[in-house]
């Protein structure tokens, strides 16, 4: 089986997505993820850059990962200077790792332009650096920076570089699209020919700028690349990196080549979805393998083949990669979807059963006064278990009151729930203050609940939609919401549909409650 080393640089290059920010304590929590699931090799930051880089690496050099290399970034050391004298990299050398990654110039253009030195000087840089890191005992990684740009319009000097760098005794030659502008088979062009001189095994970086990031992973990969380098979840600076958790299926399922240990595949869509929650992002729902949708069908036709033979409509089982199917229940993929939710969670129903005509029944009046379960399965699921009479009530909301505060003068404007529940025979009466009445009656339904189920406090509210139903009403318009929540493990969708916006996102809050009780009562 070949073997492919996977380079996650989340902590790095992801850091340089816009709307990411991580703590000292994030990053840590991401690369024990990463370091769970058996990644080759951690790139965990930069730490001339900042403190907080630096921080890690002396953490880690306390406590070392179990499977992951941790690897230091850098530059190669500034034009017309001693390596020695460059703080760069002696703070990089500072970070006491086994591994170092080293980025030069391979583009004439940004030598001249952008570096200001000569194209000799610059691979003197290459040659310096990297031999002064490989004297200190490091293994180096040198990312051939803007690799493929260069090589297209100077071959020539572009191979001067990344020879430089064998002759320096560099251990992987990382070709990089920087500006994720090549296609995917010049890059497989260009790697094959990159093979014929050079003889250090080669890795590739590429960037998303066209989309083709995992495209051109894979084909750099068929042409003879030993290492890929992205972020699990593809975002990066700009349009993102090479998504890992597209490529490292993709190369172990279908290509059967060994990437992370067979049996930490079926780990990656939770360590994704974990990794996003720390991180704050949003795994857009098609995102293959990992997102939501993935698996998802909702067409009559793909419901009824994948229903009958799974690989008529699904390329991968999902399991392998820790996801699940998922049946959408909607117009379109009618009775069999619904069947399906039921059977998961009581199998001796039959589509016989008058208890299936009952629970069919019941969705279709709601979805006439509003309701859409095509995306809200967690509400679908708890509604199944209510007509099951399989689920205890776990609370009541007795009561709740919204008072909205408005000021002329534009300042702060807030709103204030206050709520009583019922669990068992104890009630719990609280209040709480929210920019705007749903936020406020989220808070205070949780702070209320939260006295009886201490697990509420790890779940919080990611999206929030309105639509309105029959805008010919105006402002009397039914409107549906709804939710999607998160308990950093999961995430789940509820629906509630009223004229009164209140009322609706109430329903779908309280089903989002239920539906998390749900699942830790079932686990």
């Amino acid at each position: 089986m070949r073997k492919i080393e996977i380079l996650d640089s989340s902590l790095r290059d992801g850091a340089q997505a816009e709307g990411i920010f991580y703590s000292l304590e994030d990053k840590l929590r991401i690369a024990d993820a990463l370091d769970r699931i058996g990644i080759s090799y951690i790139e965990a930051g930069n730490p001339a850059s900042n403190p907080k880089d630096m921080e890690l690496f002396r953490h880690f050099a306390a406590n070392p990962l179990q499977n992951a290399k941790l690897v230091a970034f850098g530059a190669t050391r500034k034009p017309g200077i001693a390596v020695e004298e460059d703080v760069n990299c002696t703070a990089l050398a500072s970070a006491n790792t086994a591994f170092v990654s080293i980025f030069g110039k391979s583009w004439d253009l940004h030598v001249t332009q952008i570096l200001k030195t000569s194209l000799s000087e610059n691979l003197r840089m290459i040659d310096d650096t990297i031999s002064f890191f490989v004297r200190a005992g490091k293994n180096v990684f040198y990312d051939a920076e803007h690799f493929f740009d260069g090589y297209l319009e100077n071959p020539s000097y572009a191979m001067q570089t990344i020879l430089a760098a064998e002759k320096a005794g560099a251990s992987r030659i990382v070709l990089c699209d920087t500006n994720g502008g090549c296609f995917p088979q010049e890059v497989a062009r260009i790697v094959g020919e990159v093979k014929k001189s050079c003889f250090v095994p080669l890795g590739i970086h590429c960037h998303n700028d066209m989309g083709c990031a995992v495209a051109t992973s894979l084909m750099a990969v068929e042409a003879g690349c030993e290492q890929v380098q992205g972020t699990l979840l593809g975002y990066g600076e700009r349009c993102g990196n090479a998504n890992l958790s597209a490529i490292i299926p993709t190369l172990q399922l279908k290509k059967k080549y060994q990437c992370i240990p067979s049996a930490s595949l079926s780990e990656l869509t939770h360590t994704a979805r974990y990794v996003a929650e720390i991180a704050n992002y949003l795994i857009p729902p098609s995102s293959p393998y990992v997102g939501k949708s993935a698996f998802s069908h909702k067409g009559g036709m793909h419901v009824d083949g994948v229903q009958k033979l799974r690989r008529s409509f699904e390329h991968v089982d999902p399991e392998a990669v820790g996801n699940r199917r998922n049946l959408l229940v909607s117009e379109m993929a009618g009775r069999t979807a619904i069947l399906n939710r039921i059977m998961r969670i009581d199998p001796s129903v039959t589509k016989f059963s008058p208890i299936t005509e009952q629970i069919i029944g019941k969705i279709k009046e709601l979805e006439y006064h509003g309701y859409q379960f095509e995306t809200a399965l967690a509400s679908v699921d708890v509604l199944i278990c209510k007509e099951l009479g399989q689920m205890k009530e776990y609370f009541s909301l007795r009561h709740f009151k919204i008072i909205g505060e408005q000021n002329a003068d534009g300042g702060e404007q807030l709103a204030s729930a206050l709520i009583k529940i019922q669990v068992g025979d104890q009630e719990e009466i609280t209040a709480a203050e929210g920019a705007g009445p749903v936020h406020a009656l989220d808070k205070a339904l949780r702070k209320a609940l939260e006295v009886f189920y201490t697990s509420l406090a790890k779940v919080r509210l990611i999206d929030y939609k309105v639509r309105v139903m029959s805008p010919e009403d105006a402002t009397a318009a039914t409107v549906r919401v709804l939710i999607e929540s998160t308990d950093g493990e999961n995430v789940w969708t509820t629906v509630g549909a009223s004229s009164d916006i209140i009322e609706a996102s109430r329903k779908a809050l309280v089903d989002s409650m239920e539906y998390k009780l749900l699942k830790d009562e079932r686990r």
